[in-house]
Parts: structure tokens; C-alpha cells; sequence
């Protein structure tokens, strides 16, 4: 059939055959150039690049990274020359240091060119040999070893890497030492060929030909070369440019065959326009004399190809940190994180002794929202080059996983280059590299800390905190906000720096509700005396503020951390101490003050011997597997005097010693935990997981204790009642009542809530006086116990109001005239 375009008939085939994608050409039939010197390969070279392709590299992307890092090793060579030897540099064209790569789609070949030191006709021999001379076994023995696999100089075994995506490769090379150009040729089958170069010639480096596989056509596209060098080869030293196509608008003159046709298009028109007005069209035709003379033009479109710059960003890692302004670690932080806002803080410095590097780390503003997701399986996101060469950003042996939200970049020359990630990842120099960066990673937030603490010269701490709290959010308030669990994972994941993490640590305390504290500020106002950091851990400030565990605390003025985020209770199962100081959960049972005297101590045993039978009785009286103890909260020298017989109860004969606490003043009694079980927010914590299984945490939940106060009169009430009828059933459920709401004020819950509930609107009745066995009310008595409403009457309408001058008015208007009479 044929195809109708524009009023011409055009076969449809041919049309289609215009947007065709070309032929993939094959070159695997491709042969040495005529009467080139062969060499054959001295190792088995099917299994050595069996062992490249398979061990060494995961993707085949990377072989452009290899050839341009070759490239830029030429070049480095060469301008390190030409300090000795200005003329070995040579005038024109050959000054220029780059790289450039262009593509023969028609041909399927990648051509990658240099203007290095290049290689002599031995060079070639050798140096692209040399692997192979060296024997697969050798080679897998150096392996084995764990030993630096860049063994081959200048094209190691990254310029084998090309066999990844090529069929056939060339070598074309000038050296100023050779006056004839030579080129290399070889498949990877055993052989490779010498000879000399009678095609364009080089002036000095090497150009490499690659005659890409037929999977391989991808690399043929611009845009894909484009990728790969702005990720792998981005900072390289050297200009990189690729022979690219653009479209551009230009005008051109219009030719007078389309003059002649657009005007004979338009003579009907102008005809009538000169038969309305003879006057304009004098002047028309005059103005159209004078466009005539002016040249006409048109835009069109074309293609354009140019040799594009690639690589415009500057490795500023590689100057002093002295000599980087902050504009231009901005500028590249967003460049290199492909963020819009500038970072939070950063470092800059420089690695020395067995293993050199560069590095420069930088803290986010914000943390990203799946910074958690994947925990455990997340790289860090940290970018390693070596020699300026990227090698990989997904690394999880240059930062720990709590410090996986840094953003940076680590460029070492120790490092081996011409190996794939999975063989730098057992290097040993890896170690020592990741040791150091997480000191400096530290450093650089522990000053972002101390940049933002309050000023010391102000008067007393109430003014610093006024003065903060005045001032805007500080940078490492934005920080925690952002990274807090993070340095809270770090404490229970690295043992090694956590009592520098502890140092990174705020929250919010008694004494400070409103502001972050910092443990070093904590124990800079800790009372005289005291030797226990406190703290409490729970849903939220608000709530932890009213509890009941904080009121003898709280009394004796001492300062108590909160403890509001479900992973803290996590991190102070790994936090012990501080300063030499033991951290203290008021919600457990262990809780002690250490200003007890000796008088005091023997005060607190007579008591506990009084209430000895009192404790018993109300233990009897709860559920076993509720509560292990009911034990009596201590009190303090500092209380007030009891007075009445509980005083004279005193001084009675000392029973057993049985630990207590004296953590309560108003409340009658609160339930803790014993010392190394869960707190009740730990419980809590435990029981929201998806996937717990509360058959497995049994063993884990703290022994519960019933602390009572002695001096509440609610205690006091229940021990009379209790010392006249033990038996009584109301008594023993008063006892449980107040029991379980206690577990309800510490924080616990309940397995059977409705048990509680039915208990409590048991007292309710009873002191309400309604009648345990009062049966509810049915339908037809709910109905009869509602009065009868009457529907009110309606209210009379009222009348009109009488207006004699209306009246008037309307009689006057129906009054005819006399003259209508």
C-alpha cells in the first residue's frame, strides 16, 4: 500500500525504515590489521577474564570509570614531565590535558582518547601483557591473600574491564620517545597484535577503540555516557568532553521561489484591499516597496554536534580547608546531595599515616522520612573515591549505621582502584579509615553542640535559659530534633564511643521543662551529696510530670530526667553511668536517696516491724500473680512528725531488715518494679509490638510490688478496718480496688479491665446507697418515668393597629376630581 503524506504518495515501508533503529553491527568476525606482530597471551586467558568479569565486577557501568581513571593516570604522568621538560608537552592541540570520548553509532564503536604520556610499541607489549605474563595462578594466590590487586600499572586490570561490553578492542598510541604510532589489538581469544598505526594521527596519549557486543548497544547512547560519567567520573582532575548533538535555532534567508509563491498567494487579497480606499493605498504600497527592499528571513531548527564539557564540578577536597569558603562547601554539600538547603555543619580534614585520605562529612538540615526503613540493610551515605575515581556509595564499612544520615565524601590513594566493591570491602585499610571518620563525625556534632549552648558569662542559669529561650531554635536543637534516635541507637550499638555519645544526649528534666539539658549539665547542678542521676520514662512529659514516683523527689528538690521517646528505655538498659554517677529509674523498686542517718535507718525498721502484719494481710488480700510484695514505703528524716499512736508505734523492737522506699508523700501507694525487670513503660512498649509474643516476654516483665504510705490517712483508714474484721469482704476489696488503682497511676494496664470496673461501680453503689440488686429499668419503664410534656397554646394572632392618616389617605385617593366629574 502507500502512504499519503502532504499530497505525495510515499511507499509506507520506506517511511517506516526512517525511524528504524540502525543495525547492530557484529564484531565478532573482525580481524588483526594486515601483517601485524602477534603475540600470544602467556596465561589462560579464558579463565583470567573469567575471574575478572565474574569476582571482580558486579555491573558492567564501570568499565568507562576504568578507562577514564587510565586516562587521567596518562595525564597526570605527562604534566608531571613537563615540570623537568616543558617541551614534552608539545605546542597546538597536544597542550591540552583531556579526555574525550565520541561515538560511531553506523561502526557500534566507543572511542575513548587521551592526551597522556602514552605507550611505545615495548609499552604495549608489556604493560597490556603483564597480567597475563604474570600467570592466572599467581594472580589467584595474591587474591587469596587478601594483597593489593592493582598489580598491572598503568592499564591494570581495568582495562580488562572493556571485555565486559566489548567484542574487539584497539589501542592506538604515540609516545614522544617513539617517533612511529602503534596499535594494539586483541579479542581476549589468546592473541593480541601489534603494528604500526597508519591512521590519524595521535601527536602524543592513546586513543581506545571499543567495538561494542550486541547487548552492549546502550552505551552508544549519549545520555547513558553522560550518566555514567557524572557519577563515576565527576571529579576527575582533567576536562572531559564528549562529542554531542544539539539543536539550535538560526535564521536564514528565505529563497525567492518561496517570495514568488507567498505573494502570488496573496494578490486576490491586495486587490481588494486597494479597491476600498485609493488614498491608503498610496501609503500602503509605498511601505510595501520598502519592506521589499529589506532581505527576508525564516527560523529553522538544525543539529548541531560540539564537543560538550562534562565534568565542571571541583573536587574542593583536595585544597586546604583553609582555602574553601563557606559559600563553596554549600554549593557543593547540594551539588553532592542533590539537596536545595545548606547543610547543618560540616568538617573538612585530611588523614595521615598508614592510610591517607580526604574526607569531607556534612550534617544534614533535615533527616530523610525513610532514614529508619530498612534499618539494618541501609548503606551508609558516604561516597568513596580513590584518586578521584568513584568507586561506590554503598559502603557499610566507612560509617557505622547510627551515622548513616551523614553525607559526604572519603577519597583515598591507598586504596586499591581496579577492584569492585565487594573485594575493597575486606580491605584492611577500610578499618582504620572507618575509625577515623567516626571520631571526626563525633567531633563535628559534638562542636555543633557546643556552638549552641547558652552563654557561660551570663549572671546565673536562669538568665542563660531566659536568654534561650528567647532566642530561635539552635542549630542543635534542630539536629536532635532530626537525629536524636539515631544518637540514641549509637549508645546501644556502639560500645566503643558511647560515653561520647552519652555526651551528645538532651532532654528535657524537672528543672527544665522547656529546654534541652545536656547529662554534663545535669551533674554540673546536682545537689551536694548526691550520687544517683535520676530519671523516668514515659508517653510524655505532661504525663510524667504528675507522677507519683517524682513526689518525694521532686520534695527533696532533686532534679529527675524525662524520659519521653520508646527507644530510651532501650538505650538506658545500656547506659549505666555517667561521670562515675548511676543512673536511677524512679519507677523501680531500688530507689534510694543516701541522706538517711543513723537514726533514721533504725526509725524505718521499728515501722516496718509494726506494719509487718498489716503488709501481710493486704498481700493475702490481692491476686498472686499480680503482686510479689507488699512492702512499706520508708520515711524520710525529713517528714513531718506523725504524732498519735503510729509515733508511739515507733520506737517498738526492731523487726528483720526489709529494703523499701520512701518515693511517696501524697499518694496512699504506687506500684514498682523490681531493679532488672521492665519498667511499666517497657511493658507498655513490649505489648504495642506487631509481632510480640506474650508467651516469650513473661520471664522479662519486672517482679511488681505494692509500695504503701504510712503516712496517708487512706492507709491508715484501711489498716483499722483490716485490725477489726481481717475476713471482711468489703475491707479486702477496698484493698484490691486501691491496688489496682495504683497499677492504673504507675503506668500499668490491666489483662481483665472489666474485674476493676465492675469493682469500682460496686463502692460507687454503696456510697451512692443504691441497692446492689436494684434491677435495671425496662423500655415500658422508661417510658412511664417520663412526664407527659403539654404542647403549649398557640398564641392569638395580633390585630392591626388603626391609622387614621392611612385611612385618609386611601379615601382621598378614591375621591374623583371635579374636573373628571
Amino acid at each position: 500500500g502507500l502512504l499519503l503524506v502532504a499530497g505525495a504518495a510515499v511507499p509506507g515501508k520506506a517511511q517506516d525504515d526512517d525511524f528504524a533503529d540502525p543495525p547492530v553491527v557484529s564484531h565478532k568476525d573482525k580481524q588483526f590489521a594486515a601483517g601485524a606482530e602477534t603475540h600470544e597471551f602467556q596465561a589462560e586467558v579464558s579463565r583470567l577474564m573469567d575471574i575478572i568479569i565474574n569476582s571482580l565486577y558486579s555491573n558492567k557501568d564501570i568499565f568507562l570509570r576504568e578507562l577514564i581513571s587510565n586516562g587521567s593516570d596518562s595525564l597526570d604522568k605527562i604534566r608531571f614531565l613537563s615540570l623537568t621538560d616543558p617541551k614534552a608537552l608539545g605546542e597546538g592541540d597536544a597542550e591540552k590535558l583531556e579526555i574525550r570520548i565520541k561515538v560511531d553509532k553506523e561502526r557500534g564503536v566507543l572511542s575513548i582518547r587521551d592526551r597522556g604520556v602514552g605507550m611505545t610499541k615495548e609499552d604495549l607489549k608489556e604493560n597490556l601483557g603483564t597480567i597475563a605474563k604474570s600467570g592466572t595462578s599467581a594472580f589467584l594466590e595474591q587474591m587469596q591473600k587478601g594483597g593489593d590487586v592493582n598489580l598491572i600499572g598503568q592499564f591494570g586490570v581495568g582495562f580488562y574491564s572493556v571485555y565486559l561490553v566489548a567484542d574487539f578492542v584497539e589501542v592506538r598510541s604515540k609516545h614522544n620517545d617513539d617517533p612511529k604510532q602503534w596499535i594494539w589489538e586483541s579479542k581476549a581469544d589468546g592473541a593480541f597484535a601489534i603494528s604500526e598505526d597508519t591512521g590519524e594521527p595521535l601527536d602524543r596519549g592513546c586513543e581506545i577503540n571499543i567495538y561494542l557486543k550486541e547487548e552492549a548497544q546502550e552505551y552508544l547512547e549519549e545520555d547513558k555516557l553522560k550518566e555514567l560519567v557524572g557519577k563515576y567520573s565527576e571529579f576527575i582532575n582533567f576536562p572531559i568532553y564528549i562529542y554531542a548533538s544539539k539543536e539550535v535555532e538560526e535564521e536564514v534567508p528565505v529563497e525567492e521561489d518561496e517570495t514568488d509563491t507567498a505573494s502570488d498567494d496573496d494578490e486576490d487579497d491586495d486587490d481588494v484591499d486597494i479597491s476600498d480606499d485609493d488614498d491608503d493605498d498610496d501609503v500602503d504600497i509605498s511601505d510595501e516597496d520598502e519592506e521589499d527592499d529589506e532581505p527576508k528571513t525564516k527560523t529553522i531548527t538544525k543539529t548541531v554536534w560540539d564537543w560538550e564539557l562534562l565534568n565542571d564540578s571541583k573536587a574542593i577536597w583536595l585544597r586546604s580547608a583553609n582555602e574553601v569558603d563557606a559559600a563553596e562547601y554549600e554549593k557543593f554539600y547540594k551539588a553532592l546531595a542533590k539537596e536545595d538547603k545548606a547543610p547543618l555543619s560540616y568538617t573538612h580534614f585530611k588523614a595521615e599515616g598508614d592510610v591517607e585520605f580526604k574526607a569531607i562529612l556534612f550534617i544534614p538540615e533535615a533527616a530523610p522520612s525513610d532514614m529508619f526503613d530498612n534499618y539494618y540493610s541501609k548503606a551508609s551515605a558516604l561516597k568513596l573515591y580513590v584518586r578521584r575515581v568513584f568507586i561506590s556509595d554503598e559502603f557499610d564499612e566507612l560509617l557505622p549505621k547510627y551515622l548513616s544520615f551523614i553525607k559526604g565524601i572519603v577519597d583515598s590513594d591507598t586504596l586499591p582502584l581496579n577492584v569492585s566493591r565487594e573485594t575493597l570491602q575486606q580491605h584492611t585499610s577500610l578499618k582504620t579509615i572507618k575509625k577515623k571518620l567516626v571520631r571526626k563525625a563525633l567531633d563535628m556534632i559534638r562542636k555543633l553542640a557546643e556552638e549552641s549552648e547558652p552563654d557561660e558569662d551570663a549572671e546565673d542559669a536562669e538568665d542563660a535559659a531566659a536568654a534561650a529561650d528567647d532566642e530561635e531554635e539552635t542549630k542543635y536543637e534542630k539536629f536532635w530534633k532530626s537525629f536524636g534516635k539515631a544518637i540514641k541507637l549509637g549508645i546501644i550499638e556502639d560500645a566503643s564511643n558511647r560515653t561520647r555519645l552519652a555526651k551528645l544526649l538532651r532532654f528535657y528534666t524537672s528543672k527544665s521543662p522547656t529546654k534541652l539539658v545536656s547529662l554534663e549539665q545535669y551533674v554540673e547542678r546536682m545537689k551536694e551529696g548526691q550520687k544517683t542521676i535520676y530519671y523516668l520514662a514515659g508517653e510524655s512529659r505532661e504525663q510524667l510530670e504528675k507522677s507519683p514516683f517524682l513526689e518525694r523527689l521532686l520534695a527533696k528538690d532533686l532534679e529527675v530526667i524525662y524520659f519521653t521517646d520508646p527507644i530510651d528505655e532501650y538505650t538506658m538498659q545500656n547506659l549505666t553511668e555517667f561521670d562515675e554517677f548511676k543512673f536511677s529509674n524512679a519507677s523501680k523498686e531500688d530507689l534510694k536517696f543516701g541522706d538517711a542517718d543513723d537514726a533514721e535507718k533504725k526509725r524505718n525498721k521499728a515501722l516496718r516491724e509494726d506494719f509487718k502484719t498489716f503488709t501481710k494481710w493486704w498481700k493475702d488480700a490481692l491476686p498472686s500473680d499480680d503482686v510479689e510484695a507488699v512492702k512499706l514505703e520508708q520515711p524520710s528524716r525529713d517528714d513531718a512528725v506523725l504524732g498519735g499512736d503510729l509515733e508511739v508505734r515507733l520506737v517498738r523492737e526492731h523487726g528483720a531488715h526489709h529494703e523499701g522506699s520512701n518515693r511517696l508523700v501524697t499518694t496512699p501507694c504506687s506500684v514498682v518494679t523490681s531493679k532488672y525487670g521492665w519498667s511499666a513503660n517497657m511493658e507498655r512498649i513490649m505489648k504495642a509490638q506487631a509481632l510480640s509474643d506474650d508467651s516469650k516476654m513473661g520471664y522479662m516483665r519486672g517482679r511488681k510490688t505494692l509500695e504503701i504510705n504510712p503516712r496517708h490517712p487512706l492507709v491508715r483508714a484501711l489498716r483499722e478496718k483490716a485490725e477489726e474484721d481481717p475476713e471482711s469482704p468489703e475491707t479486702k476489696e477496698l484493698a484490691v480496688v486501691m491496688f489496682e488503682t495504683a497499677m492504673l497511676e504507675s503506668g500499668f494496664s490491666f489483662d481483665t479491665p472489666k474485674d476493676f470496673a465492675g469493682r469500682l461501680f460496686s463502692l460507687v453503689t454503696k456510697t451512692m446507697g443504691v441497692d446492689a440488686d436494684a434491677p435495671v429499668l425496662t423500655d415500658e419503664e422508661i417510658d412511664a418515668s417520663i412526664p407527659e410534656k403539654k404542647e403549649p397554646e398557640p398564641e392569638p394572632e395580633p390585630e392591626p393597629e388603626f391609622e387614621p392618616e392611612a385611612v385618609d389617605a386611601g379615601l382621598d385617593a378614591e375621591e374623583p376630581e371635579k374636573d373628571e366629574l
